[in-house]
């Protein structure tokens, strides 16, 4: 996927509160949700302690790491790290905390 034919940013949703917020393509999703007033647990910020981990119940992310910190099964089950991972699409988020 080439980034740069990307939009500078997706329409995020992030659940169950149906908060709205501008997912921005060059920066990771955790800086979105926390730009749009969201309150998302975080803490490592670099992908290792999983603390943001969240549910993509709608949307596409990508890595600029190769290793976010997730098992293959929790990626193929829709989970993902947004304070890594970069939006692709609009989606909607549900915290796993």
């Amino acid at each position: 996927m080439n980034v740069t034919d990307l939009p500078l940013f997706f329409l995020g949703n992030a659940e169950p509160d149906g908060q709205q917020f501008d997912a921005w393509t060059n920066q990771p999703l955790l800086v979105s949700l926390e730009q749009g007033g969201i309150d998302w647990p975080s803490s490592c910020r670099n992908g290792t302690c999983r603390t943001c981990i969240a549910q993509l119940t709608r949307g596409q992310v990508r890595y600029e790491l190769e290793w976010p910190g997730l098992s293959a099964e929790e990626k193929l089950e829709g989970y993902a790290l947004p304070c890594v991972a970069y939006p692709c699409s609009d989606l909607s988020l549900k915290s796993g905390q």
